[in-house]
């Protein structure tokens, strides 16, 4: 039986899980990943086992912006940089 939450339901959450958000954005898993360990995608810890959650409509954003800017060139220093101009 799966775990996971309908799509109703993650697009109603506030935060969402980094899974759920790659389903969100039809963006893999691994680059997600990335993306939070380079800076570029806050998240927050919930609760005492740590997980990290997403406000999803923020992130969606921000990964709509990082697509944009990788697909007009930009390199993830440059994209690091700009992101930190508007944050």
């Amino acid at each position: 039986m799966s775990r996971q939450r309908s799509m109703a339901a993650i697009q109603a959450s506030e935060y969402v899980s980094i899974g759920e958000l790659a389903r969100l954005t039809d963006t893999r898993y691994s680059t997600l990943k990335f993306y939070t360990e380079e800076g570029m995608l806050p998240f927050e810890q919930a609760g005492e086992n740590l997980t990290r959650r997403y406000r999803r409509a923020e992130s969606q954003e921000r990964i709509h912006r990082i697509r944009a800017l990788r697909e007009a060139g930009s390199t993830i220093p440059q994209i690091k940089a700009l992101l930190a101009e508007k944050a």
